[in-house]
């Protein structure tokens, strides 16, 4: 089993990871750039050799730089956060994830989402 699908991430682990998704490879040095209030450039550094031993990324010798790439798909992440969050709040039942998200009294749907919604779940 991986190990992230052992356990979560940290805010800031996953403010990394959608920063190393969507450029499809970063340093510690872009990493830094695009993160909101950046910590240091030792703690990126050792958040990175953190998300490396979870099995998120894997890095290659570019010069005396090391680049960063994901190690699994953004799909399978997705799916072990989402799996991670049902087994965490909601007693491992999708149903209940979606009552939650659906709750009337912190959203109103128009027609149109609904049938979005609906449109997403025959897929």
């Amino acid at each position: 089993m991986n190990r992230i699908e052992e356990g979560g991430m940290s805010r800031r682990e996953r403010q990394i990871m959608d920063i190393v998704y969507r450029l499809g490879q970063a340093s510690a040095k872009d990493v830094l750039d695009n993160l909101p209030d950046p910590p240091s450039y030792s703690a990126v550094r050792a958040l990175m050799v953190t998300l490396e031993s979870k099995g998120m990324v894997k890095h290659s010798k570019e010069s005396r730089r090391y680049i960063y790439k994901p190690a699994i798909t953004e799909k399978r992440a997705r799916r072990s956060a989402i799996s991670h969050l049902l087994s965490t709040f909601f007693e491992g039942r999708p149903e209940k994830l979606v009552a939650a998200l659906l709750d009337p009294k912190d959203m109103q749907l128009d027609e149109n989402e609904i049938e979005k919604i609906r449109g997403a779940l025959d897929e």
